[in-house]
């Protein structure tokens, strides 16, 4: 009977087995600065990556206030002194992203290390926290584009982590997290219809506060809007310099950068990319025919 069951139990790993997640390589930490965090049914794992470019803080213009106030939090993060998470939040392709990439290519060297979770992954964020509790580096775990809709429960996972759980994150770990939408929550009318004014103080009804909780435990908010035409000019100008030649950059080049602006409906970082990238590749095709 016994053998009769071992072969039974075996034949039913070697199916199962197949299902399983590879077991994960821990990450060396000396080594890589960056990681992913993947979710799997059993838990999840980190799979180190590398930096995905050489942006600097140099090269993110008009943007001052917010590079500075994102250096000096994270500086003070990595030396152990008292630090906020950061929720980045603002005009799509205002450099919220770059902003992040461009602190870990600053920072990597003073022991920075950064890990991504993807929106859909936020649920195992408490066990991804706890893993690096004792690890001997300091973390800023990294949520690109979030918000959650009207009927998402997802959130609740962040706002544990955030501030909501009796121990609280790990003191070598902080979230930032950029977004569109500042309070992170779709709002409509309706969440309006139970707030009332009493004497001359407006309460928020519950849908309200609610949708607040969440950003309001984020205790850097940094605000990132479109560019007026002259800091986009501005910016054009640096990645036609970066990625072109020298003279590339002319009456000719700013004239058609105001004209690509105008044909995508407005004026960031991102969009000064994209036309540079455009204008020099085009350039270099001509001077080839």
């Amino acid at each position: 009977m016994d053998a009769e069951l071992n072969q039974r139990l075996t034949t039913l790993l070697d199916h199962v087995e197949q299902w399983l997640p590879p077991a994960p390589t821990p990450v060396d930490w000396s080594i890589h600065v960056a990681a992913i965090w993947q979710r799997h049914p059993l838990g999840g794992r980190l799979v180190p990556v590398p930096p995905r470019d050489a942006m600097t803080m140099d090269d993110l213009l008009g943007i001052e206030r917010q590079k500075l106030a994102l250096l000096d939090n994270t500086r003070a993060f990595l030396q152990g002194l008292p630090a906020n998470h950061a929720l980045l939040w603002g005009s799509r392709g205002s450099g919220k992203s770059s902003v992040v990439r461009a602190l870990l290519n600053s920072l990597g060297g003073e022991g920075l290390r950064l890990i991504q979770v993807d929106r859909h992954d936020l649920a195992s964020l408490p066990m991804l926290v706890e893993q690096l509790r004792h690890v001997p580096h300091r973390f800023v775990v990294y949520c690109d584009d979030l918000s959650f809709e009207g009927n998402d429960a997802a959130y609740k996972a962040l706002k544990s982590v955030l501030d909501g759980a009796l121990t609280g994150p790990p003191e070598n770990v902080l979230l930032y997290a950029t977004s569109n939408r500042r309070h992170l929550l779709p709002e409509s009318m309706d969440d309006n219809s139970g707030s009332q004014l009493v004497g001359e103080e407006l309460h928020h009804g519950d849908a309200v506060e609610e949708k607040i909780s969440l950003s309001d435990r984020f205790g850097l908010w940094l605000g990132f809007h479109p560019f007026s035409q002259a800091t986009y000019l501005e910016v054009c100008e640096h990645w036609v310099r970066q990625v072109g030649k020298p003279g590339d950059w002319d009456d000719a080049a700013r004239a058609e950068a105001v004209r690509f602006a105008t044909l995508r409906g407005g004026r960031s970082g991102r969009t000064a990319w994209q036309f540079a990238a455009h204008f020099v590749g085009r350039k270099r095709l001509e001077e080839k025919r």
